[in-house]
């Protein structure tokens, strides 16, 4: 569970992404990296299992906010069972903190893709699990 501050950090890093008003919806990302870093055992198993796979689709695809939109609204219509991923100690050494201490513009929006790939190596024991999922975009 994050502490205040996190969280506190994690919502005006919301505010600054939602107001960009980008084609490219990084919004997207942040959302992913703040779900797959703070889950615990309460978290819904849909919810890390979607954030995991915008992380997958985003630092190995190079898939953009809106596409990793796009294919969470696919894999919902596909599946209904989600798996319940192990979750590792460490995940991720980037956080909203750090993000929201870059100066907005390029700077800001380079330190959230530093955080999604920090995520993103911290859940890759579950990176086998992810990828049998995000075939299934690619099947009928």
């Amino acid at each position: 569970m994050p502490d205040e501050q996190e969280q506190v950090d994690y919502h005006e890093l919301c505010a600054y992404t939602l107001s960009l008003g980008d084609a490219t919806f990084i919004h997207q990302h942040v959302v992913d990296a703040y779900a797959a870093q703070n889950a615990d055992e309460n978290t819904k198993p849909i919810a890390l299992t979607f954030a995991l796979i915008g992380l997958y689709l985003h630092v190995e695809e190079k898939y953009s906010g809106k596409q990793v939109q796009r294919a969470h609204m696919q894999l919902a219509q596909k599946r209904k069972q989600w798996p319940k991923l192990p979750m590792p100690v460490e995940r991720g050494s980037v956080k909203a903190s750090d993000v929201i201490s870059a100066p907005p513009g390029a700077d800001r929006n380079e330190a959230i893709e530093r955080w999604c790939e920090s995520v993103w190596t911290a859940w890759k024991g579950s990176s086998e699990e992810v990828l049998k999922l995000v075939k299934l975009l690619h099947s009928p």
